[in-house]
């Protein structure tokens, strides 16, 4: 085709999206390629020739010519302003930059490392064809894990995004204090433990079929109050996360049994936010120093954590896994929607932990969180209407005005 039957055919040339975007979804992931999509839907509707005409050109000369001598005479086309208008200059930014964003990137490098900041947790939640195999965070590297799958936790849960299930009944908690036994240091987190041979602290309802067992609660915190917590939630970190282990007593023998069995589990979570001094929580804060170096226990007597709770009873649930070795895809995750409020001198405490033992150079337990996992196929369902998660309110219609006679 001769330059001038190009030149004729580009004036009656107009932009419009192709019906078939996907063979341009390569490009169309970046802002900054609009232009090459216009440039290539060009192409096709000029020349008259698919696109793997371009791609299997046996001479890449002949390629870049007619690429170039399109593109020259695109841009010197009446299109033109179309053509500036679908680039995007160098020196403005694709996306505005989130705080969230820049607290996910600032967490990853200072606990994962330089090599994971580059993969950032956004890329890992919309890139659905990475391989399910998790991160395998520092303090496991000695151990020989090689977990595969695709119902990994944590995840970033989605208001928008999570269905309403009226189908969820409320989850009923009822833990007997006199059931708690001790508190330690695994040199991970710091565990309180329960006695869990009888349906003595149990929940039930929910998502859940059977009574499950209440095993043990611990924590998870950050370096800093700006990250910390293992889920998030529309992107947002939480200084901390509580999880309250419990497992089927109905289906296994045992706790060990249920952690490696689907359904075996269930991890209630609640997210931990500054605010006003927790009374409740300070009885455990006061036992920490004594539990400071690893592998160090205490007695912990008649505590329930069900103050631990708030009192919404809203929460998500989706089918998830550990967050801890062996990472086994067991847990059925209730994530409660309202967090509860602890001050900065409590969290701080946590901080103070030791993840070494008495008599070894001391390291501080902080960052003691699982990046998050890709969401992959999974749903994810709330007990709550989004209409009110997202306060959406139907205003009153105004009352008809009444003419006096």
């Amino acid at each position: 085709m001769q330059g001038g039957s190009v030149q004729a055919s580009l004036e009656t040339y107009s932009w419009t999206p192709p019906q078939d975007m996907k063979k341009y979804s390569h490009l169309a992931n970046h802002t900054a390629m609009r232009a090459e999509i216009v440039f290539l839907h060009a192409f096709e509707k000029v020349f008259r020739l698919p696109l793997r005409c371009l791609a299997t050109a046996g001479n890449s000369k002949v390629k870049m010519t007619v690429m170039n001598h399109l593109r020259g005479i695109l841009q010197a086309s009446p299109r033109t302003l179309l053509w500036r208008r679908s680039q995007v200059p160098r020196s403005m930014p694709v996306r505005s930059c989130s705080l969230y964003t820049c607290t996910f990137r600032t967490r990853n490098r200072a606990y994962m490392g330089e090599s994971y900041y580059k993969r950032t947790r956004e890329t890992l939640l919309r890139r659905e064809e990475l391989s399910p195999r998790p991160k395998v965070p520092p303090l496991w590297e000695n151990l020989d894990l090689v977990p595969a799958g695709d119902r990994q936790s944590p995840i970033n849960i989605r208001w928008r995004d999570s269905v309403y299930d009226p189908g969820l009944k409320p989850l009923t908690i009822s833990y007997d204090p006199a059931t708690c036994l001790h508190i330690w240091n695994n040199g991970y987190s710091f565990l309180v433990e329960f006695e869990d041979s009888t349906d003595k602290s149990v929940i039930e309802g929910g998502p859940l079929e059977h009574n499950y067992r209440l095993k043990q609660f611990h924590f998870h915190w950050g370096a800093i109050d700006a990250w910390g917590s293992e889920h998030t939630v529309d992107s947002k970190c939480y200084p901390a996360e509580l999880h309250l282990v419990h497992w089927n007593a109905v289906k296994f023998g045992s706790f060990e049994d249920a952690a490696l069995e689907e359904n075996g589990l269930a991890v209630i979570g609640v997210f931990l936010k500054l605010g006003k001094h927790h009374k409740e929580l300070q009885k455990l804060v006061d036992t920490l120093p004594s539990i400071k170096h690893k592998d160090t226990l205490v007695e912990f007597g008649s505590f329930d954590p069900s103050c631990l709770m708030p009192t919404c009873p809203d929460y998500w649930t989706y089918s998830g896994s550990l967050t801890t070795p062996p990472l086994s895809e067991s847990v059925t995750w209730i994530i409660k929607k309202q967090p509860v409020e602890v001050d900065r001198d409590q969290l701080e405490q946590f901080r103070t932990l030791l993840v070494t033992s008495e008599g070894e150079k001391e390291k501080r337990m902080v960052d003691n969180f699982r990046p998050l996992q890709p969401l992959m196929n999974r749903t994810v369902r709330s007990s709550f209407r989004h209409d009110y998660v997202l306060n959406i309110q139907v205003k009153p219609k105004p009352a008809a005005s009444q003419v006096t006679p």
